[in-house]
């Protein structure tokens, strides 16, 4: 267990500037490394910290589509409006979702501001209860997120089972990472994507591999031909995977590390996996902004559960999404630019006014380039802001 005073450790600037030096160090002459950040969390981290300004100029860091509210794509947002139009629902969700726009930016803060009953909850046990509490009314959670998220919606599913609720039901919208990592790379075989060049490797989600474990990081390594560096969210432990990123493409090992051993162990969390597998099951394909549609990358429920599922048991044929062609979030989620090349960024799209959920949300790449001075590589090192 890691103590406050662990954690002021690995926040330690001497220990940031011996890493920036070893990492350095380690670059070979004349070759350029590019390693993507998957995960929000890591990209508000590097620039919080101001990370990549203490990387040598051979080393980049690109930032990727691990912001479970970014890659939502808007037509998940139409549905979950729609839901929350019929009188008999209550809509919950979690605040980071309430300004993501779907069609023609409409969101659920202004849905709820035209008398839809949307609630802001911190967790799908909260929904739960208020499914209990409001016997005649349906209640439908919003359920998005990565591995992180799932188990959390997965036990709300037997918490409503236990209590003998029949009003309790998910619009479920949990996806997968590795699926998501191996399409990132699989572009890099396309025409369309020349203008980024080959990623070396990935600095894979510490709250991941917390619940997966370091199995499904192996296979992503050894099927794609890329190492993958599992990190945590503070400044040594980044700096930790990117100097193993570093050593392991000069040694050209296209293996899974783990850098984040004070949290995530081999096996990862069983409990949770065990309540994963006997809720949900792997969609065939699942569309995500951004990516496309990607093959074995979502979560559904099992039929042993279908009787949660809001989308079944409220049908509705909506039409096409209707989405601003202008916002690039979609090329900002793949790496092929940087949020501060899209011409919307900090004029017509801001925090306070987002266009694009990429903006909207906490672990977005352009909210981090917006709150922390743009270019990461001009940034320099600072202690978070309190």
């Amino acid at each position: 267990m890691t103590t406050p005073e662990d954690g002021a450790a690995f926040q330690d600037p001497e220990r940031v500037r011996a890493l920036a030096t070893a990492i350095a160090q380690a670059v070979r002459p004349g070759k350029r490394y590019r390693f993507m950040e998957f995960c929000g969390g890591h990209t508000h981290a590097i620039g919080r910290y101001g990370l990549a300004g203490l990387l040598p100029e051979a080393v980049t860091l690109i930032h990727g589509p691990g912001c479970p509210v970014c890659v939502l794509p808007a037509g998940r947002i139409d549905a979950a409006l729609a839901l929350a139009a019929r009188p008999e629902v209550i809509l919950c969700s979690y605040g980071d979702l309430f300004r993501v726009p779907g069609s023609a930016r409409r969101s659920m803060i202004s849905a709820r501001a035209e008398g839809a009953d949307i609630r802001m909850v911190t967790s799908p046990l909260q929904a739960v209860t208020i499914a209990r509490d409001n016997p005649q009314r349906a209640v439908v959670f919003f359920a998005i997120g990565f591995e992180t998220t799932a188990p959390a919606s997965a036990a709300a599913i037997k918490a409503s089972l236990a209590a003998g609720l029949t009003n309790f039901h998910e619009l479920v919208c949990h996806v997968l990472t590795p699926p998501a990592m191996a399409a990132i790379l699989a572009e890099e075989a396309t025409a369309a994507t020349d203008v980024r060049p080959r990623l070396d490797g990935l600095i894979g989600p510490g709250h991941v591999a917390l619940i997966t474990g370091m199995a499904p990081f192996d296979r992503f390594a050894q099927s794609n031909g890329r190492p993958i560096a599992v990190a945590g969210f503070e400044p040594t432990d980044l700096l930790q995977a990117v100097l193993a990123l570093v050593t392991l493409t000069n040694e050209g090992a296209a293996r899974a590390v783990n850098r984040y051993t004070r949290a995530v162990t081999e096996a990862g969390n069983t409990t949770a996996q065990a309540l994963l597998n006997e809720v949900f099951e792997v969609k065939a394909s699942a569309e995500w902004r951004g990516l496309g549609m990607v093959a074995d990358s979502a979560l559904a429920l099992r039929p042993a559960y279908a009787r949660f599922d809001a989308e079944k048991r409220f049908p509705c044929d909506l039409p096409p999404p209707q989405v601003n062609r202008a916002c690039r979030c979609p090329d900002i989620l793949r790496g092929l630019i940087a949020p501060e090349d899209c011409a919307l960024f900090g004029r017509s799209c801001t925090p306070s006014d987002p266009v694009g959920a990429c903006m909207v949300s906490s672990e977005g790449a352009c909210a981090a380039a917006y709150a922390y001075g743009g270019r990461r590589a001009a940034t320099p090192l600072r202690r978070p802001q309190p």
